[in-house]
């Protein structure tokens, strides 16, 4: 255990200790890791942190004392709303990221459900694709999970999905794209098998909130998903993604402000007085909202466009670049920025991936481990530019390196625990 020192030390000192701590971190800034940080280059950066200076210590629990964080709150949110095709009454709040927008989609749908519809033990219905975070909210806020498998295209099966709602169903998810393979689920269908039981439906666009409405400026072929989809009530866009913010900054979208109070908890029975609440967080930093806002300024929608080309490209070449390695497949057909890569069961020698991500790691790269089945994941983007044929390079050396080494560690690991 670490003993907390009696004397403070000298600021150079101590930041010389926090640079060398890092020297074991993936290097992202030179696009050498497919997820977890996303660099929309330097003048995204600079913007974001000269912003993040001047809101380094405001708070946004109370925006009476800070009004400038519910303005920046509520033009950022308006914004992302304009992008995703929300109507007049499109309401909403900033979150610290994708998975705490999940989870208030998740409670305004169970507080809608027992409000109008008199439901007591409410249930959520999603495919196995749907991010775990659903899974989180279903164990925290007590609603029953009920699970349907994917398709051989790996977007959930909405036949399989129907045969689960019921009148308990409080929610019905949909993914755009979802995280493991990276395809678009059909939303309309699965707007409508919520609306069919008055249930909310959540869209979850973490991923995809900030890359398929430039796609579909830029002409590539982007089923609906968005508010012009009928009976979609949330959306989750994650600014800190593909928005190119840092972390950690999110927006939760509701259809009508209506909804949107159904994610709020409101209490005056305190000695402190009135508290209120619009998501998970008291106090909220006012540093992420403020970068975000800056960043969206900074880039707007032809920035963001030319960033989104990039990622495209980028990913188009990094699927074409894993097909044409024998041992190697991309699982699916998806047409954006992420994918997953898998042993070729049809190939002479199929790889075992496992074993190739320990290949990838020593030579720096980045991919994370997930499955059923057996995969690792990338999430391409504007950051991967100008490296794509050295990744590819490294990864033909890599298979060809472990030809039909396995190994016996199957461990996956989207996110760790320490």
């Amino acid at each position: 255990m670490a003993t907390f020192g009696q004397l403070g030390r000298n600021p150079d000192e101590i930041l010389a200790d926090l640079a060398a701590k890092r020297d074991g971190d993936i290097r992202w800034e030179d696009g050498r890791a497919f997820g977890a940080v996303y660099d929309g280059g330097p003048g995204v950066k600079e913007v974001a942190e000269r912003a993040a200076t001047l809101y380094l210590h405001e708070n946004a629990l109370n925006t009476r004392a800070f009004p400038s964080l519910a303005e920046i709150q509520r033009e950022t949110v308006g914004w992302t709303a304009d992008l995703l095709h929300g109507p007049e009454t499109t309401a909403g709040f900033l979150t610290s990221g994708g998975t705490e927008s999940i989870l208030c989609a998740v409670k305004a749908a169970r507080e809608r459900a027992k409000a109008e519809r008199g439901i007591t033990t409410p249930e959520i219905v999603l495919a196995e694709s749907a991010h775990a975070a659903f899974h989180k909210a279903g164990h925290l806020f007590g609603l029953t999970v009920r699970k349907a498998p994917v398709l051989d295209d790996w977007t959930a099966d909405v036949d399989a999905m129907a045969e689960l709602v019921g009148d308990n169903t409080a929610l019905v998810v949909g993914s755009a794209p979802q995280y493991p393979q990276g395809v678009i689920d059909d939303i309309p269908a699965i707007a409508a098998l919520a609306s069919s039981v008055g249930a909310s439906c959540h869209v979850d666009a973490c991923m995809g909130g900030f890359v398929l409405p430039f796609a579909e400026m830029l002409g590539r072929d982007v089923q609906p998903w968005d508010f012009r989809v009928e009976g979609v009530t949330t959306i989750s866009a994650d600014i800190h993604k593909l928005g190119y913010a840092p972390k950690g900054v999110s927006v939760i979208l509701h259809r009508t402000k209506e909804l949107r109070r159904y994610q709020t908890f409101v209490f005056d029975g305190w000695l402190g007085g009135l508290y209120a609440s619009p998501n998970l967080q008291g106090t909220r930093s006012g540093l992420p909202m403020a970068a975000a806002w800056a960043v969206m300024q900074y880039l707007g929608i032809d920035g963001y466009a030319d960033l989104v080309r990039e990622t495209l490209d980028n990913a188009d070449a990094v699927r074409a670049g894993i097909n044409a390695i024998d041992g190697i497949r991309v699982l699916g057909d998806p047409g954006y920025h992420l994918l997953a890569l898998a042993s070729d069961p049809k190939a002479d020698n199929p790889v075992d991936v496992f074993a190739l991500a320990d290949a990838l790691t020593e030579r720096g790269w980045m991919m994370d481990r997930q499955g059923p089945p057996d995969s690792l994941h990338a999430t391409v983007s504007n950051s991967n530019s100008g490296i794509v044929n050295e990744f590819l390079a490294d990864l033909a050396a890599a298979v060809a390196e472990v030809g039909e080494t396995t190994t016996d560690d199957r461990s996956t690991n989207y996110a760790t625990l320490e």
